[in-house]
């Protein structure tokens, strides 16, 4: 069956969430937050070509977000394979902690089974094909591996696989159904093609390369939000679009929890800052707030296991080792 929606004739505070619930209605369940700072104007256009359906986005500058709630909220959704051409603008695409910059031209892949995250940071216009999961004949465990990749036209299988999505969008609607379901079979078969292609460079690179970029910028971002009283690993996972579980996993190696880092740090911040001179020096209190420790108590205790003394104590003997 054809689509096509329009926020034309919408209220303008209406328009956002009127487009956000036709792609939610037509794909899969998201969350669209406008990011131009004005009334919000888009148009979807989706069809069928046998079991992919092939839509149209174009609209002004949003985040569109697929989030653990809204999967955990319709468990009876199919899990599908998608791939986003960009025709126009840009998008930044996050999902299992990589994050894919996709150029007008580009392509990438996600899995709507997983939390993921995309920005249009400008009016952009692009193309989505999703088929179900269980019919592309890959490995669960492939496919997560790959989910979050760009590919540009001249790379690999994207100089075939992207003029062909290009023209199925343009001319879908006029294949009958006998030929929409062959063409259906053939866009499975090169994205099976494309999987174990992006599987294969990522095997060669090591992966354990990968989960040092992951767990680098993981800390980066702890020590970002260190004053940050809500920082926890359930906040990081969910920032970088991965589960708590996967987060715990990738630090296994690390020789240290993620909740024992993101203490160590906040406690390494306030002994420096305990330590400098000065004539207008912070309160303990103040110091260890300003760096996410909300309990003043919790804070003593953790700081005397760590250093051996008191904070108190600490700034003194800082103090007097300086003079």
């Amino acid at each position: 069956m054809d689509l096509q929606v329009t926020t034309a004739s919408v209220p303008d505070e209406e328009k956002a969430a009127f487009w956000g619930g036709a792609v939610s209605r037509t794909l899969v369940p998201v969350e669209v937050v406008p990011l131009a700072g004005r009334p919000f104007e888009g148009l979807l256009a989706s069809h069928r070509l046998g079991y992919v359906r092939i839509s149209t986005l174009e609209a002004d500058a949003a985040r569109v977000s697929r989030t653990a709630a809204l999967i955990a909220r319709t468990p009876q959704i199919e899990p599908q394979v998608g791939v986003g051409v960009q025709v126009s603008g840009r998008a930044v695409l996050e999902q299992d902690g990589r994050r894919a910059e996709v150029p007008a031209g580009g392509l990438v892949l996600y899995d709507t089974a997983r939390p993921y995250c995309v920005d249009f940071p400008e009016r952009f216009r692009t193309h989505l094909f999703h088929l179900p999961r269980r019919l592309l004949g890959v490995p669960e465990r492939e496919l997560r591996q790959v989910a979050g990749t760009a590919v540009t036209p001249v790379e690999g299988c994207g100089s075939v696989l992207l003029p062909f999505l290009n023209c199925l969008a343009a001319s879908a609607p006029s294949y009958s159904a006998p030929v929409g379901d062959r063409l259906a079979g053939s866009v499975a078969d090169l994205l099976s093609v494309f999987v174990a292609q992006l599987t294969a460079a990522q095997a060669a690179d090591g992966p354990r390369s990968r989960n040092d970029h992951l767990v680098r910028r993981v800390r980066e971002h702890i020590d970002r939000h260190l004053g940050d009283p809500d920082l926890s690993p359930e906040a990081i996972a969910q920032a970088h679009h991965i589960s708590v579980r996967y987060l715990h996993r990738l630090f296994e190696s690390e020789g240290v929890t993620v909740s024992r880092l993101i203490q160590q740090r906040r406690l390494d911040a306030c002994a420096r800052e305990l330590g400098r001179r000065g004539r207008t020096a912070p309160t303990v209190s103040a110091v260890a707030q300003r760096w996410g420790f909300v309990n003043p108590a919790h804070f003593s205790r953790a700081f005397r296991a760590a250093y051996g003394v008191s904070p108190r104590e600490w700034r003194a003997l800082r103090t007097a080792d300086a003079d």
